[in-house]
């Protein structure tokens, strides 16, 4: 207990970047309040919500600076532009990403930047990760190392404290920037899905290492909305037309780049092939899906890095 009592409540070097759109207020307020408690800035990077409300929510966070874009520039342009505000803080060394659906829990990012500290004596690390849940679930979501036929899931039993791991979701990523400068930013060409992905992949290319915390942990919310389909008892998280077409343009841009791991093509092609069908055959609006799965699949197996078609 007296180790738990000299651990600081905040760590000063740390700049949480969160990105927002059309946010619910009421994670978002649970969100900052915990953040600002734990790091030592926050900087929230609006995706051109309309109205006043982002800046009267971030006004009463006094550690708070809201970045607010003009138009939506999707969640990579958004993570780089929040990540070059906190290079400009004094004594910021590492990042914490973070959506805006994702809640802390008491002491996550001391635990993270703890164990960040812990494996960087030994590898180099760039980056770890949180423990979280969606309050939904009834248990945490596993850490995943890639493997073929399936995945291997790695879950918290108290056996480690970090686990090794080939990705890790964008919320509650602890990165230093001295990795960030050496891997790179966020590819904006991805725009949102698969962001997370593809940094990883170029990550552990260039030989870095990734870790899961099990001493950290957050609420995560995923997916506003769920179908119910026979044999699947978790359902489908239902996504728009719009997303849908950046989903299969993503995915087939990433099988065409050189640090994607063949094992992770070999067992996503199957992945989207399901998904289109469960998309164009059982959730509406089956047209507009099937219209903007096929633009996105067209534009990844030509490269490009195309928007999606108009509504």
């Amino acid at each position: 207990m007296s180790e738990l009592h000299e651990t600081p409540a905040r760590e000063s070097g740390v700049c949480a970047v969160v990105v927002t759109y059309h946010p619910d207020a009421v994670l978002l307020t649970a969100q900052l309040k915990a953040l600002q408690a734990q790091a030592g800035c926050v900087v929230v990077v609006d995706n051109a919500t309309p109205g006043q409300a982002m800046r009267e929510l971030c006004a009463a966070y006094p550690q708070v600076e809201l970045l607010a874009l003009a138009e939506n520039l999707g969640l990579a342009a958004a993570l780089n532009a929040g990540i070059t505000a906190a290079r400009t803080k004094p004594g910021i060394t590492h990042v914490l990403l973070m959506d805006q659906d994702s809640v802390p829990e008491a002491g996550m990012v001391v635990a993270l930047k703890n164990a960040l500290d812990r494996r960087s004596q030994r590898t180099r690390v760039a980056a770890v990760g949180t423990r979280f849940r969606d309050p939904r679930e009834g248990v945490d979501a596993p850490f995943v190392r890639i493997r073929f036929p399936v995945n291997r899931q790695l879950h918290c039993n108290g056996a480690c404290d970090e686990v090794a791991c080939d990705f890790l979701i964008t919320s509650g990523s602890l990165i230093p920037l001295d990795a960030l400068d050496q891997v790179g930013s966020m590819d904006e060409d991805l725009f949102i899905d698969n962001v997370d992905l593809e940094w990883c992949f170029r990550a552990t290319h260039q030989g870095f290492a990734l870790f899961g915390v099990c001493g950290a942990r957050m609420l995560h919310h995923h997916g506003a909305t769920r179908h119910r389909v026979p044999g699947m008892p978790r359902g489908v998280v239902v996504h728009t037309p719009r997303r849908l077409f950046y989903m299969m343009r993503n995915r087939v841009l990433l099988y065409r780049r050189a640090y994607t791991p063949r094992r992770w093509i070999a067992q996503d092609v199957p992945r989207l092939v399901v998904k289109f069908l469960l998309f164009a055959l059982l959730i509406a609006p089956r047209r507009k899906n099937v219209r903007c799965m096929v633009a996105g699949l067209r534009a990844g197996i030509a490269g490009r890095s195309t928007p999606p078609p108009e509504d």
